[in-house]
């Protein structure tokens, strides 16, 4: 497994938390602070799913006139991991 933290830039949520399997898949997400409902929903939905494809659904997702969401956010750390995971 692989696990990252990574800090959040943009948006309210402060840092997002994200565990792979070593297949890819998703295995957890955790979110601190923004929009608790919705961030432990999206992260309850992507619990299992491959991470490439959470990071295509999400990547550039905005949030109001922001540049970036916490979903966009979620795939900044994903992409992380990924990159960690390759290189471990």
């Amino acid at each position: 497994m692989t696990t990252i933290t990574r800090k959040n830039s943009g948006t309210c949520s402060r840092s997002t938390t994200v565990t792979l399997n070593d297949d890819g898949t998703i295995h957890s997400i955790e979110v601190v602070g923004g929009c608790n409902g919705n961030l432990k929903g999206v992260s309850s939905l992507l619990v299992g799913m491959d991470a490439a494809d959470a990071i295509r659904r999400m990547r550039g997702t905005t949030c109001g006139p922001r540049p970036t969401s916490c979903p966009d956010q979620i795939s900044l750390a994903l992409e992380e991991a990924l990159e960690k995971q390759k290189h471990s």
